[in-house]
């Protein structure tokens, strides 16, 4: 029954298509944004998790990239996750860790902006790797050829997994299924530059397809940038609702493989 109410759940977050949502034109984002809040402690309820790389920052930043669509973002994207499913997560509230947090290990779904502009030290490289290979899946998203690039996000990537080879994904693969059913992914466009062809890229256990895939990349595309503009009428409801949905079914699948 959730999932046939889906329509109704995602509707209500949105409002009805702008002018500048048809035009391709994304809102206007001050310099300074919302200040970046403490993490709240481990207690077993689901947290979203936002990676960040280089320092710490005191508020969010167009300037600073894994920053973007915070906090606005991941509290509607977590709204629905409590509308559509049983997973009760904090809905405003989020953690901001770095790569080598010795609390991420507690949460095993993370989530990154923008990693075509990431960089890596050796702690961070190494603390990652036992991440993702202890059971952690992270989603890397906002992400295009425009912006950072595929090459130098690979290659930073070596740093963590010096063998990994990322095998790109059709509507076939599990994930695509795991709550909701998206057969075609490969339909749904950025919100930015809809000439941009998106691309899925899983990371697979031992660069084995059969295993578990331990992350994915949203590549030419930006699901957080749907989820934080839902309730301003920045795009049509059907676009908001298939970023919504990309989004439980990585969550759903990451917290069950």
């Amino acid at each position: 029954m959730k999932r046939a109410l889906v329509a109704l759940a995602l509707a209500a977050a949105v409002a009805s298509t702008s002018a500048a949502a048809q035009l391709g034109v994304g809102p206007w984002r001050p310099t300074r944004g919302a200040d970046i809040k403490p993490n709240v402690a481990y207690n077993g309820q689901f947290t979203f998790v936002r990676l960040r790389y280089g320092p710490p920052i005191p508020y969010q930043s167009q300037r600073i990239p894994w920053s973007h669509d915070y906090p606005d973002g991941e509290q509607h994207f977590m709204r629905i996750m409590n509308d559509v499913t049983n997973l009760k997560p904090r809905i405003l509230e989020s953690n901001v860790m770095a790569l080598d947090d010795p609390d991420l290990p507690k949460y095993p779904v993370a989530y990154m902006s923008e990693p075509g502009y990431w960089f890596l030290t050796e702690s961070e490289a190494t603390a990652f790797r036992a991440y993702l290979q202890k059971g952690g899946f992270v989603i890397f998203d906002d992400f295009a050829e425009n912006r950072g690039g595929w090459d130098y996000f690979e290659r930073v990537f070596r740093q963590v997994m010096p063998a990994a080879k990322w095998i790109e994904l059709d509507g076939t693969h599990p994930i695509f299924h795991s709550f909701f059913e998206i057969p075609d992914p490969l339909k749904f466009l950025p919100p930015y530059d809809q000439e941009l062809k998106p691309h899925y890229y899983g990371l697979f256990e031992d660069n084995d397809t059969t295993r578990r895939l331990m992350a994915i990349v949203n590549y030419n595309n930006d699901i957080s940038e749907y989820w934080e503009y839902s309730d301003r009428g920045f795009a049509p409801v059907t676009d908001t609702n298939e970023a919504y949905k990309l989004g439980v079914n990585y969550v759903i699948y990451g917290l069950t493989h």
